[in-house]
């Protein structure tokens, strides 16, 4: 009996427990797609575009893997991968990430994955954007599309390790592939990302301590110039500028007629010349030439736009003459 009494008393406590819970659903931990403003690294102002942001919360930090806009024909799709390291305990329940630094053999494996069937080739070029030292790889697909795969991992040196501080890490990967763009083009965008997530606490900075203000500041005998070219001071012109030198022409030789050939038997004849003959340098003019002839071309072109220019012959005491009465 007592055993009876005792099952009862469960039974009933637990239906009681069942009718006061709220009946609320809970969903596991996992990667949750997040608005593209809550993204922890940006690519540069004009592109390429956020698709996606797909985020995913661990025991030791936060990853996100946001989708860039692709234009390729190279299976898979554009992305910036970036991870934080960090002890921040916020959620234990869903396991640490694995902590492992940058190798060789690990980083031919991600590029496969992100870039399948491009044969890549790593830059031996020592290159950092401003975040610090980074690598990538590059190569072209069958179809001609440029590709690149870049890799950096941010965080403090070892000296400060040392000193209790500065623990954080961050990863970064980036894949891009475009059918219009060139290796440099694309290089590009591992220069213009921005990082816009920070860590809680204050020993997980991953950047270390800040670089001190150049030694060149303020002192005597350091010219700082506006571009990295450098100024150099060049000669003023004040004033007026003086007047360029006029050169002599060069004299050019008479021209001689040609001597009158008679046209070939057969051949049709040469053209009369129009006009009257002029007279060659060092050469007489003719004198068969009556005067009214010679007045009358000059006389007739200065009447087509209205005034009538006399003839040099008509000058002085010649102005009498029958001829310059007309």
């Amino acid at each position: 009996m007592r055993l009876r009494k005792t099952i009862s008393l469960v039974a009933i406590a637990g239906m009681m427990a069942g009718c006061t819970s709220t009946g609320g659903v809970r969903q596991p931990s996992g990667p949750e797609t997040v608005a593209p403003e809550k993204a922890l690294v940006l690519p540069p102002p004009g592109g390429p575009s956020i698709v996606s942001v797909v985020e995913r919360k661990r025991g030791n930090g936060v990853e996100q893997t946001v989708s860039l806009f692709t234009s390729s024909s190279v299976p898979g799709q554009n992305f910036l991968k970036i991870q934080f390291f960090g002890a921040s305990g916020a959620n234990p329940g869903t396991g640490n990430a694995g902590f492992s630094m940058i190798n060789e053999s690990a980083i031919a494996r991600e590029m496969a994955r992100a870039a399948p069937g491009v044969p890549m080739a790593t830059s031996a070029t020592f290159l950092q954007n401003a975040y610090g030292p980074f690598g990538y790889a590059s190569g072209r697909s069958r179809a001609g599309d440029a590709c690149i795969f870049a890799w950096q991992q941010i965080r403090s040196s070892a000296a400060a390790n040392t000193q209790a501080r500065n623990f954080g890490m961050i990863q970064l990967r980036l894949r891009l592939c475009d059918a219009r763009a060139s290796e440099r083009q694309l290089l590009g965008i591992v220069y213009g990302y921005t990082i816009t997530g920070t860590f809680d606490g204050v020993i997980w900075n991953p950047y270390g301590a800040p670089p001190p203000a150049d030694a060149a500041l303020g002192r005597t005998g350091a010219p700082i110039y506006p571009d990295e070219g450098g100024y150099r001071a060049s000669p003023m012109p004040i004033g007026y500028e003086p007047a360029p030198a006029v050169t002599s022409l060069p004299r050019t030789a008479p021209v001689r007629s040609a001597p009158s050939r008679q046209p070939a038997q057969g051949a049709a004849p040469l053209p009369a010349p129009i006009g009257p003959r002029v007279p060659l340098p060092g050469e007489a003019p003719p004198t068969n030439a009556a005067p009214e002839a010679a007045a009358a071309p000059l006389e007739q072109s200065a009447r087509a736009i209205g005034v009538t220019v006399p003839s040099p012959d008509c000058i002085g005491d010649a102005a009498m003459t029958a001829v310059c009465r007309r």
